[in-house]
């Protein structure tokens, strides 16, 4: 829609007082992603390792677990085109960052 730039946009939250492990997936364009913490440990697992507030952006084809840890928090997931993939397995290769 060109009133979202072509973007589809998520918000999710999240809560665990350990780790959760959401689905396996792979984002064929890239995402674009803000973390809000709720919890002031909480934490979301990016491609750079554990975050909590701010902004992240997976490369086109990146793919990973959705993974947050010790309390709550709120992300907004902005993908390219709504697109999403679930055929990526773990253990598969990163694509080359430029």
């Amino acid at each position: 829609m060109a009133e979202t730039r072509y973007f589809s946009i998520t918000t999710v939250y999240m809560e665990t007082e350990d780790e959760f492990l959401g689905q396996y997936h792979q984002h064929p364009y890239g995402e674009i992603n803000c973390v809000i913490q709720l919890s002031p440990e909480a934490q979301l697992m990016g491609m750079s390792g554990w975050q909590g507030d701010g902004w992240t952006s997976p490369g086109p084809g990146t793919h990973h677990y959705p993974q947050v840890r010790k309390g709550a928090l709120v992300s907004l997931f902005f993908l390219p085109a709504g697109r999403i993939s679930y055929e990526a397995k773990p253990g598969m290769p990163q694509p080359l960052s430029i």
